[in-house]
């Protein structure tokens, strides 16, 4: 089971910022040594999960087939999708859900009615947990010393000149967004985009995911989001308390 690790590992150092990696760049990203990078970047080429050039590795659509069935076995997306279509129908706005792994949230439901990123976001999408509005209502629902130690371990970054970096000052947000139940980002993910998020809570009252509208800058102030989208999210909360177990 150790090669499969190394092999899962090994994916993972594929990023949308390093798409194209040499043997020396995987060795260095998943920390493995060249030689056991080398052997498991030939065995995806191999079995069909990567290509090569003869320098530099890059994925192939097979590999969605890991992901594509992870989110089919997954009950959260089947049951969240109808939901996000009818509300983004109501609200005009593109509309997501969300789960937390480690300090990136990964995205299994969306809803899409205007392009509000530079990005193309789809269920497998991931994003920092930090500086997105739903990263930080599922952050907000962790223990204090276990987000101390999510950003010690990753030191957040700035994606744009107003994202939050500073570990005090995220974990003062958490907090009042923890007191208030939703979390308002502002271009901090990126610029011209801001967004509303609430939790989404199981029949036991635990949080499992992440409800959240994007809006462009251009069509509402940060303060107008709460009188414009909360209502619509919270309604939608409500109504999958008793669906999620």
């Amino acid at each position: 089971m150790g090669g499969l690790a190394k092999g899962l590992a090994v994916i993972e150092t594929f990023t949308a910022a390093r798409p194209r990696q040499s043997i020396a760049e995987v060795a260095a990203a998943s920390g493995l040594d060249r030689a056991t990078a080398r052997r498991c970047l030939l065995t995806l080429a191999h079995h069909g999960y990567a290509d090569w050039d003869g320098k530099f590795f890059t994925l192939t659509p097979r590999v969605l087939r890991l992901g594509t069935a992870c989110l089919a076995t997954m009950p959260l997306p089947q049951i969240v999708q109808p939901v996000l279509d009818d509300l983004s129908d109501r609200i005009g706005q593109s509309s997501s859900v969300s789960i937390l792994d480690g300090a990136e949230i990964v995205y299994v439901a969306r809803a899409a009615q205007k392009k509000v990123m530079s990005v193309g976001l789809m269920p497998g999408s991931r994003l920092p947990a930090h500086c997105t509005s739903m990263g930080r209502v599922l952050l907000a629902a962790r223990p204090v010393a276990e987000v101390q130690a999510l950003l010690q371990a990753h030191p957040p970054l700035a994606r744009t000149p107003l994202t939050r970096t500073g570990s005090e000052a995220i974990l003062a947000e958490l907090a009042q967004v923890r007191a208030q139940g939703y979390a308002i980002i502002d271009q901090e993910v990126e610029l011209g985009l801001r967004s509303l998020a609430v939790p989404l809570f199981d029949a036991h009252g635990r949080v499992v995911a992440a409800l959240n509208v994007g809006v462009a800058a251009i069509h509402a102030e940060a303060e107008q989001l709460v009188a414009l989208y909360l209502g619509p999210l919270q309604r939608v909360q409500s109504d999958l308390r008793l669906l999620l177990r």
